[in-house]
């Protein structure tokens, strides 16, 4: 190619991606995402003052590996005895088929046995 070439295909690049995204100049990775539909189930328990967010999400991540694309704190609150609780949204996704009830229900029933022993918290 000329140089003029160069010159033409530098400035068609930079009009079609002035920030330079698709050269992967800004630093960014595109992540791949699934074409399958999430199933949210929701978990809910009285905290203990040793518990973490991290820690749940060990947890979660322990029984559904990377079928849990996400754990989301959907609601807290404290009651007239001092007692706090939150609920967190477990979103579970495969990147190769849609999940079925039957198996996120048997991941949902595992995270939350283990919440319950390994965290210390009163599930709700």
């Amino acid at each position: 190619m000329n140089k003029l070439g160069q010159i033409v295909s530098a400035g068609i690049q930079s009009a079609i991606d002035p920030g330079g995204f698709l050269s992967g100049q800004l630093g960014v990775e595109f992540k791949p995402y699934s074409k399958y539909p999430p199933c949210y189930k929701d978990v809910s328990f009285w905290i203990s003052e040793s518990f973490t967010e991290n820690n749940l999400c060990e947890v979660v991540r322990e029984v559904a590996g990377d079928l849990a694309e996400e754990v989301q704190l959907i609601d807290n609150f404290t009651n007239k005895k001092g007692m706090t609780s939150h609920c967190y949204r477990i979103a579970y996704r495969s990147m190769e088929r849609s999940l079925t009830d039957e198996e996120v229900n048997k991941l949902q029933g595992t995270v939350r046995e283990l919440v319950e022993s390994k965290l210390k918290v009163i599930l709700r």
